[in-house]
């Protein structure tokens, strides 16, 4: 597979880590960024890929099979577009885009069997996330029932000065779509989908036009219950995510990526003793990752099939973003399904009528 990156700053990195990491399947073919320094330094870096300036001229010279797009969210729309009409695929950083429109804008220059655009959550992909989906799945756990999650991140000042950074325009969305999206894709990967959202949105500390912190209570169509907590004003940061099932709580507790020793199990006091052992360890540990996360999208790509991430299934945590801003700026609950074309929040997180995805 030939490989090209668009927008070399530090989320690339992260990229090129992952093709690296399939070096026998996978060449690093090109790079493309406005910053002229940059991109020749991340080229450095691979050792044979070329540099460009503009993401038009690399794809009529280079003809990439597949382009990661690791730019502001405000021009992902554009060149998702660009490169799926150019006959690549892509996998595009998080998150995938500023609205629920943009989101269906993209799918539809998909094409039956590819190319495809795959949107990188990587916290789904550890070996451990596997795991849990098995037991819950072999009925070991027995339901969930009540789950917590929680992105509580630090960001100062200077991460703001950043222009396109806490505007509706350019980033979309707060810590709700640019931080907790990734803890929230993997809460609904883990326990399944969610129906209902209440939430509140606060502007407490930083000079920006999104939130920086946010709150909702979730109801799933399982019945369960879960509450999630995004935030950029936390010193001690921390993601985690518990899950009280019937027959224990599974807890996963780390801050950008996970292992096997990042998650505890703990029996309910009726589980007979040693029932439990096999829990704590999966038959591997494949840390989350850039590379993890790949491994699935290089196999569809071999087979001419949707890749995770994609499609309905990487639309689910997006619609529940702009359900849980509705929420926040209506001040009642919102359900899955209900925000569609004629909605404000469709077009803009916001919910301006004009604007983002407008």
């Amino acid at each position: 597979m030939r490989v090209a990156v668009v927008g070399t700053g530090a989320i690339a990195d992260s990229h090129r880590a992952a093709y690296q990491a399939h070096h026998e399947d996978v060449d690093i073919v090109a790079a493309a960024d406005v910053d002229e320094t940059r991109v020749r330094a991340f080229c450095a870096e691979t050792g044979q890929a070329k540099p460009y300036r503009d993401l038009d001229t690399l794809l009529a010279e280079q003809e990439p099979d597949l382009v990661s797009i690791c730019t502001p969210p405000g021009l992902h729309v554009e060149q998702t577009k660009k490169v799926l009409e150019s006959g690549a695929w892509v996998w595009c950083e998080k998150p995938p885009c500023r609205s629920l429109a943009e989101y269906d804008e993209m799918v539809a220059a998909e094409r039956d069997g590819g190319p495809y655009a795959s949107f990188v959550f990587q916290q789904r992909f550890g070996s451990s996330a596997t795991h849990f989906r098995t037991l819950l799945a072999d009925g070991e756990l027995g339901r969930p029932l009540v789950a917590h999650c929680q992105t509580t991140w630090y960001r100062d000042a200077a991460y703001y000065a950043v222009p396109w950074r806490g505007r509706w325009e350019t980033e979309g969305g707060g810590p709700a779509m640019g931080h907790g999206i990734h803890q929230m894709d993997l809460l609904f990967h883990l326990i399944g989908e969610w129906a209902e959202v209440r939430a509140m949105t606060a502007r407490l500390v930083h000079d920006v036009e999104t939130e920086d912190v946010s709150t909702a209570v979730v109801r799933f169509e399982s019945g369960a219950l879960a509450t999630v907590v995004n935030s950029v004003l936390s010193p001690d940061e921390v993601s985690r995510i518990r899950i009280d099932c019937e027959h224990a709580t599974a807890e996963l507790t780390h801050l950008y990526g996970y292992g096997v020793k990042d998650w505890r199990y703990t029996p309910a006091p009726h589980v007979a003793e040693g029932a439990a052992a096999r829990w704590h360890t999966p038959a591997d540990d494949v840390p989350s990752s850039h590379a993890a996360a790949f491994t699935p999208v290089l196999a569809a790509y071999r087979a001419g099939q949707r890749p995770p991430c994609s499609g309905d299934d990487g639309r689910r945590v997006l619609e529940f973003v702009a359900a849980l801003y509705k929420s926040a700026s209506t001040g009642v609950g919102v359900h899955r399904g209900e925000i569609g074309p004629g909605d404000a929040f469709y077009r803009s997180m916001a919910g301006a009528e004009t604007g983002a995805g407008a």
